[in-house]
């Protein structure tokens, strides 16, 4: 995923009201920029910090700039939340999912459930309709990333409905996309939300697969790499 626009280095002063971030851009000044993502972000949110930002060309934005990364301990960390979908559906198209490649077609946001958008279904005549879950992940605690930062009540869900996909025949997974490269490995924090812990581990019980990989993050492009344990 290249970024159209070169992206402008600055400082983090503060974030607040979860969408919401000034910052001090160098050689341009304070600003304030919508923040893509509504979780606690532990680590990466810390006043005085080294951010990135793009800026829209649209000119009817009420906030033209968007928090895209923030630089921790010399590692790019990418936080905005609709990248990990971007990454996805590149890396399906360019076969760098092994364990996703072959299918005739890939289609977005299809409902399913019970109110619900599956973020990827793979369809092909000779096998069964694989439903893909996609989670943004941007914490680090020890060496291992984890998910979620947050209680998530919508991830609960997921995972329950994508159960519900395995039980009626089909396939399903969730991939989780380490936004940052500094990880050995991956866990559920289950100390965060263990609602959501429960209902993964039930889900694998059943059949649904997890994914994670780790991302290489730059403020040129961000790319899918490696699989994470």
């Amino acid at each position: 995923m290249i970024f159209q626009t070169p992206l402008v280095k600055g400082h983090l002063i503060k974030r607040y009201k979860r969408f919401l971030a000034d910052i001090e851009l160098e050689d341009i000044g304070f600003i304030t920029a919508h923040c893509p993502n509504s979780g606690a972000m532990q680590g990466i949110s810390d006043p005085g910090m080294p951010v990135w930002v793009s800026k829209s060309m649209n000119a009817s934005r009420k906030l033209p700039y968007t928090w895209e990364m923030v630089e921790v301990n010399g590692t790019y960390v990418g936080m905005n939340t609709s990248n990990p979908n971007h990454l996805v559906e590149e890396a399906l198209h360019a076969g760098i999912i092994k364990e996703l490649q072959g299918y005739e077609t890939v289609k977005r946001e299809v409902p399913y459930g019970q109110n619900s958008r599956i973020d990827f279904l793979l369809t092909d005549h000779q096998k069964t309709l694989t439903y893909v879950e996609v989670k943004n992940v941007h914490l680090k605690r020890g060496t291992v990333a984890e998910f979620p930062s947050s209680v998530t009540a919508r991830g609960a869900k997921h995972m329950r409905e994508l159960s519900d996909m395995v039980k009626l025949g089909h396939q399903a997974y969730v991939i989780y996309v380490v936004q940052r490269n500094d990880c050995e490995g991956f866990e559920i924090a289950k100390d965060i939300d263990p609602v959501y812990a429960q209902e993964t581990l039930k889900a694998i019980e059943v059949g649904v697969v997890p994914l994670v990989y780790a991302c290489e993050v730059s403020p040129q492009k961000i790319s899918t790499t490696h699989r994470l344990k």
